[in-house]
């Protein structure tokens, strides 16, 4: 039997307490190794919950913190001080942070709205800006036509390859221009001619409308015994040809004399020469006064005409046989009133008056039977060229465009007069070419118009 004393026993439990710390040391790095390899881990469970009431845990995996909150934008108070229409961003600089402080932009002007397709009454139509040219008071503005020896229009002429003579002294040109001019057009229309001639030209009235531009504006005037006025001036084609197509329905004069005697004479019937029913008062047949009053029908355009804008050319365009008798207009007042107002004459003469014999013997004044030379002396003075002789419906229809587009692309010649004394007294002007073999037309002179009337 062995004994074991106090200190053996000493020794044995000194050796068994280091077999155990050895023990744990051991497990302790070798758990975990095996938890590491297994992949799986094992945390404690949380401690009770001491409060029924409070949510679940979170799971193991957390998510993401959230982001720091926005900060809240605050609507500024209005500002009792600020001017309507006047932007936030404008306010005085006292009303703003001093670290924002910036220079305030001037102010914006008001802004006023009007209807759609007016403007507002204290200022001017921005359209009626367009396709218009200033022109001094002062300014003496020569229309000028370019023909070669065969009749055709010469275009390409620079200010230099004219010389503009008024009272035989030379000017100086201010203004030049070849660019076509808006028209304003004065339509005269002999009713007064034979129905035969009437009819012809009535034919033609869709070709007169085609050779208006878009740009031009017309007015419609007949004349026999009388003058009216058919349609104001105008720039809408339908408007001009519907008043043209109501003169269809208009008859000319007869082809003959009046029958004052005989059985196709009015008046009771008779026997032998004797009235039926008794002795009877034989009637009086006066044939109507005839008349052609071609100065007063010009007269009249030519007054309508000088309202018109001076930036447009004025043309009074007539459609006659030229015949002229009892008008109360001479020709040299008329004359006198295109010439101060700068008007040109154009003129298609048809039927009888465009016969070459006819033309001889028209340069003679007959009693009772008036001129017949009135016309072409209105176009060569204010410088609408020649008249246009014509027969036929075509040879009408093409003297309305050419005369149309001579009148619109003509070469505006513009010159400021030297001060004289007695300034409405008549000044002749001639213009000239440095080419040969060319023929100008231009107005053979004018009369200074008053301020007011310019």
């Amino acid at each position: 039997m062995t004994r074991v004393t106090a200190r053996d026993n000493g020794n044995w439990r000194s050796g068994a307490a280091r077999v155990a710390l050895v023990l744990s040391l051991a497990l302790g790095v070798a758990v975990p190794a095996l938890r590491a390899q297994s992949g799986t881990s094992q945390t404690e469970p949380p401690p009770a919950k001491k409060d029924a009431d409070l949510p679940d845990a979170p799971s193991v995996v957390q998510p993401p913190p959230p982001p720091p909150p926005l900060p809240v934008y605050q609507k500024p108070e209005p500002d009792q001080n600020a001017k309507p229409g006047q932007p936030r961003d404008q306010q005085p600089q006292d009303q703003q942070p001093a670290d924002q402080q910036k220079p305030a932009p001037p102010p914006m002007p008001p802004i006023e709205t009007v209807p759609a397709g007016t403007f507002p009454r204290n200022q001017l139509n921005p359209k009626e800006d367009l396709y218009t040219i200033s022109v001094s008071t002062n300014l003496v503005q020569v229309p000028v036509l370019v023909k070669d020896a065969n009749g055709r229009r010469v275009d390409g002429l620079l200010p230099r390859d004219f010389t503009v003579l008024e009272n035989g002294k030379k000017q100086t040109l201010t203004f030049f221009s070849s660019d076509p001019i808006q028209l304003s057009v004065a339509i005269l229309i002999d009713i007064g001619m034979p129905d035969v001639a009437v009819q012809k030209v009535n034919q033609t009235y869709s070709a007169l409308v085609g050779a208006l531009s878009p740009y031009d504006e017309a007015a419609l005037y007949t004349y026999s015994s009388t003058v009216s006025q058919v349609t104001d001036f105008t720039r809408r084609s339908d408007r001009l040809t519907t008043a043209l197509n109501a003169l269809k329905l208009v008859r000319g004069n007869n082809n003959g004399p009046p029958v004052l005697s005989g059985p196709l004479a009015a008046g009771p019937p008779t026997v032998n020469g004797a009235p039926v029913g008794g002795p009877t008062i034989q009637p009086v047949n006066t044939p109507p006064r005839e008349a052609h009053v071609l100065n007063d029908a010009i007269l009249r355009a030519a007054l309508d005409l000088s309202k018109r804008e001076r930036t447009r050319r004025k043309v009074i365009f007539v459609i006659s046989d030229g015949r002229e008798l009892g008008s109360r207009a001479s020709y040299r007042d008329v004359l006198h009133v295109l010439e101060s107002r700068d008007i040109q004459v154009k003129a298609v003469v048809v039927e009888g008056g465009s016969l070459p014999l006819f033309r001889q013997v028209g340069k003679l004044h007959l009693p009772l039977q008036g001129y017949f030379d009135l016309l072409p002396k209105y176009t060569y003075a204010t410088g609408g060229g020649e008249v246009q002789h014509e027969l036929s419906r075509n040879a009408m229809e093409e003297a309305y465009t050419e005369i149309t587009s001579e009148a619109r692309n003509q070469y505006t010649l513009g010159y400021a007069p030297k001060a004289t004394t007695g300034s409405s007294a008549y000044r002749s002007i001639e213009v000239l070419v440095d080419y040969k073999h060319l023929k100008v037309s231009a107005k053979d002179g004018y009369y200074p118009a008053p301020t007011a009337a310019r």
